[in-house]
């Protein structure tokens, strides 16, 4: 049985011991109290699994779990198996809360009787704070969509991110949906099934999570693991087709985009592509689809481009983005919209 109103909080754990004060102090001082706390320690070979201890003895808001490693999504599953609260959230553990984000979020959603709630939220870097208001502003109305504009949103992964953190999520809608394991950007295996059944989703403007941003270069640190998103994509596409026909065009941009995207980072990182493998596989997948994605992106005048470029030869497309990077450092053309500098 549940307990009403108590929200349950997942921080699986590893090799964080710098960050985990941090993350776990920013739930112990929230505003909202009546909280339990799944500290999993994912077989980690630092400290944390001895600081996650500390914190249980010192809160019995506190649980905590040790297992080998297994990576994020088996720790978040592990986690999920003691979960009592009505509500769940998932907090990567370099990440942190405002002090009032799990109130915020627990009397909107029951006030909109909301299955989801999700929150705005920083790109937070050790020198600045980063939002993105692209498309709401921080004094915007909250919306409520409904589960058709959710699944749009979604797909187009702009409004709704794939991510599984900032969020407050009803415990009921995902308990049976488990993360799947052995691969890379998990939540997008799992976002999919889990808003498919979502009614009411609610989304608030004010920042009240931080996203922790590590100095590593994604180029510096890719690897051809990270093509898992783009498997996990195909398989949401599958879903799309089923439950979601009126989607199948947003999708397949989704997926073009990111293919195009990670070809383009393993030419920057040949060094783990020596052989081109990857590149081929990718470039075939999107011959193979070619009218699919040209009927898809017929309306979107840039990335109409990119894929005829891009199947004129795929260096074409680099040489392009290369050169309107180029442009916008000359301040010839215009820098796109993006991300604004807030103060700490």
């Amino acid at each position: 049985m549940l307990q009403k109103e108590k929200v349950s909080i997942i921080v699986p754990i590893y090799k964080v011991e710098k960050y985990i004060q941090r993350c776990v102090d920013s739930i112990l001082q929230q505003s909202y109290s009546n909280l339990e706390i799944i500290l999993v320690n994912d077989g980690s070979p630092d400290n944390c699994g001895e600081i996650a201890d500390h914190y249980r003895e010192s809160d019995t808001r506190i649980k905590v779990i040790h297992k080998k490693n297994g990576g994020l999504s088996d720790a978040r599953n592990k986690g999920m198996e003691l979960v009592t609260g009505e509500f769940t959230m998932f907090v990567d553990s370099d990440d942190w809360l405002d002090k009032d984000m799990i109130k915020t979020l627990v009397e909107n959603g029951l006030n909109f009787k909301a299955d989801v709630i999700q929150t705005a939220f920083y790109y937070a870097y050790d020198e600045k704070l980063l939002i993105d208001n692209r498309y709401y502003k921080e004094s915007d109305p909250s919306v409520l969509l409904n589960n058709k504009g959710l699944m749009y949103e979604l797909v187009k992964n702009e409004k709704v991110k794939n991510f599984a953190w900032g969020k407050l999520y009803k415990t009921e809608l995902i308990k049976n949906i488990p993360f799947k394991t052995g691969v890379l950007f998990e939540d997008v295996y799992w976002a999919h099934q889990v808003m498919h059944q979502v009614n009411a989703y609610l989304i608030l403007h004010e920042p009240l999570f931080y996203y922790y941003q590590r100095n590593d270069s994604i180029v510096a640190s890719y690897s051809p693991r990270n093509l898992d998103i783009i498997t996990g994509l195909k398989e949401r596409h599958r879903f799309i087709e089923q439950f979601y026909e009126e989607l199948i065009d947003e999708s397949y941009k989704t997926i073009l985009k990111t293919c195009i995207i990670h070809y383009n980072l393993l030419v920057m990182n040949r060094k783990n592509d020596k052989n081109g493998t990857y590149r081929k596989k990718i470039a075939l997948y999107i011959r193979e689809n070619e009218s699919a994605f040209k009927n898809a992106v017929k309306d979107d005048r840039q990335l109409r481009r990119q894929l005829s470029l891009f199947s004129l030869h795929p260096y074409m497309n680099i040489g392009f983005l290369g050169g309107r990077k180029i442009l916008r450092k000359m301040k010839i053309l215009a820098q796109p919209r993006g991300l604004k500098q807030v103060s700490i």
